[in-house]
């Protein structure tokens, strides 16, 4: 059996594997497309889930660079009617403003996902990690922010 007899699989863990393993070694082209094909799957909650991995690892790999911007514009039309998946790249996107010192709001970073606030709070800018020390969603977020600025001030 090949991944493309693996997509067809009436077993949901094995179409996930397949799916993960297909968005790994998707070229850039072809991205949109399999991505949109994978939400086109009956199990949708499992479809979302292999799209996230593939999304957080792609934003991952390249947020910092020039790329990212023309990807993220790529990826949205794919996501528009996945609200949590649309709301992961737009996460990025602020997540990559807030690292790379680009302009950003902090009302949007306080209305955003615990995910995104944990991140940031374990980052590197002072300004973000300081509102999140403040206001962040959690007391974990909090916490996690208000000790990496007593690193910082130890340092």
């Amino acid at each position: 059996m090949n991944v493309h007899d693996d997509l067809q699989s009436p077993d949901e863990h094995v179409r996930f594997a397949a799916y993960v393993d297909k968005l790994g070694h998707v070229a850039d082209a072809n991205e949109v497309d399999l991505v949109s094909r994978v939400l086109t799957d009956p199990d949708l909650p499992m479809a979302r889930s292999a799209v996230l991995r593939h999304l957080d690892r792609r934003a991952a790999g390249f947020f910092s660079g020039p790329a990212y911007e023309g990807w993220a514009q790529r990826l949205t039309p794919a996501t528009i009617d996945h609200p949590f998946l649309a709301q992961r790249v737009r996460e990025w996107s602020l997540f990559r403003a807030i690292t790379l010192k680009l302009p950003w709001q902090p009302a949007n970073l306080l209305a955003s996902s615990n995910w995104l606030q944990l991140k940031t709070a374990a980052g590197t800018n002072t300004e973000a990690v300081k509102i999140l020390a403040e206001d962040g969603r959690t007391k974990r977020i909090r916490n996690t922010a208000r000790i990496g600025l007593k690193h910082r001030s130890e340092s």
